[in-house]
């Protein structure tokens, strides 16, 4: 297996996690390879970063598609039929607006610094971590496109992910880490309830042994710092969990 998985993207209910909070701006990745398992496991983990993600089989699909879909990233195999990776990145070598970074198991240096020759903004050889990927991402929109990054809106509060700054009406929301992965996760789901123990396991991890008064806790001082002493924002289902009303 060319990848190391983290607990936190996996999990029966993943395939319905995709984000769905209105976007201000969409942040559009193509993933490209032939290795199925590796395909579903970046498009999940990429979706709850809150990506737009599209991937392709092949070189020649990934070419279709990059006209299509005009994503700001392209992860891209070496190793596939009908078109290689380094193919496709010497043929949109000159997309101003469209970053590539090869995710290959080549790993020695002359097959880095070809992929480096032909167009590649970056290397990262499997087996790889994903949290890594993901800023090596973020890194090459920075470069490439500084007005594409992740940003969530729901009603009146708006999320930069990228510096993890929140403002509701043009006020800036100071929020701990714990906090604002919890916004983070309602407002990815908006309209959507939200069990207690899946924002456990999403927000505090698997291997928490705490109960889900915490979620309570936390829903509290989420309330407080937007304002939200009614719960009109943040509603309770009563026996299930909580759901952020867009």
């Amino acid at each position: 297996m060319g990848f190391r998985r983290e607990r936190r993207y996996i999990g029966a209910e993943m395939a319905e996690t995709a984000p769905d909070a209105t976007p201000v701006r969409n942040p559009r990745v193509l993933v490209v390879d032939d290795e199925r398992s590796i395909v579903d496991f970046l498009r999940l983990g990429l979706q709850y970063e809150g990506f737009q993600v599209q991937t392709a089989p092949d070189g020649q699909a990934a070419l279709r598609l990059i006209s299509e879909f005009k994503p700001h990233v392209v992860v891209l195999d070496v190793m596939m039929p009908k078109l290689d990776g380094l193919a496709v990145a010497e043929a949109i070598r000159g997309n101003k607006d469209t970053g590539v970074i090869i995710l290959s198991a080549k790993d020695e240096v002359a097959d880095r610094i070809k992929g480096l020759e032909v167009g590649a903004d970056d290397y990262l050889v499997k087996p790889f971590d994903f949290g890594e990927l993901l800023a090596r991402i973020r890194a090459v929109m920075r470069r490439r496109n500084p007005n594409a990054g992740p940003q969530l809106q729901v009603q009146d509060i708006v999320m930069d992910e990228s510096s993890r700054e929140v403002h509701r009406e043009g006020r800036a929301i100071e929020l701990s880490a714990r906090e604002f992965d919890l916004l983070r996760l309602l407002m990815m789901h908006p309209n959507q309830v939200l069990a207690r123990d899946r924002i456990l396991d999403q927000v505090w991890g698997y291997n928490f042994f705490g109960d889900a008064n915490n979620v309570e806790v936390y829903v509290r001082y989420l309330r407080q710092k937007l304002g939200d002493e009614k719960h009109q924002l943040i509603q309770t289902v009563r026996g299930v969990g909580y759901r952020l009303k867009a």
